[in-house]
């Protein structure tokens, strides 16, 4: 596993928004809150904020950062209405709306109501004051706890941290017999940087056993010449160093390998050059990693370290 070249970069040394640009196109894809409000005098307000992440199960914790603008350093029109009515919907979008999310980012004045430009659905909340957007496929409705500065200059911006108190989704992608949202269901959709956004799909969904269920052996008890093998990533090794000691090959399971057909064809062709036959047999064992045969991949990787027979 190699170790690509970086480039640093000290955000003190360049302008704020190219600095910006870095990091919103680093931290990617970002999930988006299409935040609705209303100011004390009714008025509301929808507009979608990517800085914006779950941070707490108990309580129930959203949090989202409007920023400044930076051409004048005013505040947009959610933070404004939040202040004078501490409540908010976090709504969450998929991708049937995200033309009418970005069409409700439009700098519109305070006083012209984004559901309506964007041609949205409002439905009255059941616990805060401002509504919810119907065709939404899930929607937090949310009470302020704080409002947290980060800075004041141009871009600055303002941790609003929201605690949930009742939640809508839609009855058809919930999963079956648990609670959540099935992804294979929900189309979600997230923000990259520039125009770009990205698109949960069944296609780009793939699963990585979660190392809570086990207690693997971990990186430094890899054999030295897998974990330094330029034939296997960081995910393949990663894939190994979640395996449970007791669940290592012994050697006679090594050794048994050598009857599987692919195995054996390689043992054959390649008896006479070692090293070629030790490539061969890590490039099966890369193979089987990415089809999720760890225990076959674990075998023949083994069998690459013992002398050619």
């Amino acid at each position: 596993m190699s170790i690509p070249a970086t480039r640093p970069v000290d955000p003190a040394e360049l302008p704020t928004n190219d600095f910006y640009q870095f990091m919103i196109s680093s931290v990617a894809p970002r999930p988006i809150a299409f935040v609705s409000t209303v100011s004390a005098a009714g008025a509301v307000n929808l507009s979608p904020y990517s800085f914006f992440t779950v941070v707490s199960s108990n309580p129930p914790i959203l949090v989202f950062s409007p920023t400044s603008r930076g051409t004048d350093n005013s505040e947009k029109d959610t933070l404004r209405n939040v202040r004078e009515v501490p409540e908010v919907v976090v709504n969450i979008c998929d991708y049937s709306l995200v033309e009418q999310l970005s069409l409700a980012s439009a700098e519109y004045p305070a006083s012209v109501n984004e559901f309506t430009k964007a041609g949205l659905t409002e439905v009255a909340s059941t616990k805060v004051r401002p509504p919810r957007v119907a065709e939404c496929p899930a929607a937090f409705e949310c009470v302020v706890e704080q409002l947290i500065g980060l800075g004041d200059g141009p871009g600055h911006g303002t941790l609003v941290v929201c605690r949930v108190v009742q939640g809508h989704f839609r009855e058809a992608l919930l999963l079956d017999g648990r609670p959540g949202l099935d992804p294979r269901k929900f189309e979600a959709v997230s923000r990259l940087n520039g125009d770009w956004y990205s698109r949960l799909s069944p296609a780009s969904l793939f699963s990585v056993a979660r190392p809570n269920r086990r207690l693997g052996i971990g990186f430094d008890e890899l054999p030295e010449p897998i974990r330094h093998s330029s034939l296997l990533t960081g995910n393949h090794l990663a894939r190994l160093a979640n395996t449970e000691r007791d669940a290592l090959p012994t050697p006679a399971q090594v050794e048994e390998i050598k009857t599987e057909p692919m195995v054996a064809y390689l043992l054959n062709k390649h008896r006479a050059d070692a090293t070629e036959q030790a490539t061969q047999f890590t490039l099966l064992g890369r193979q089987w990693l990415e089809e999720g045969k760890v225990a076959e991949a674990w075998r023949v990787l083994l069998l690459a370290l013992a002398p050619a027979t």
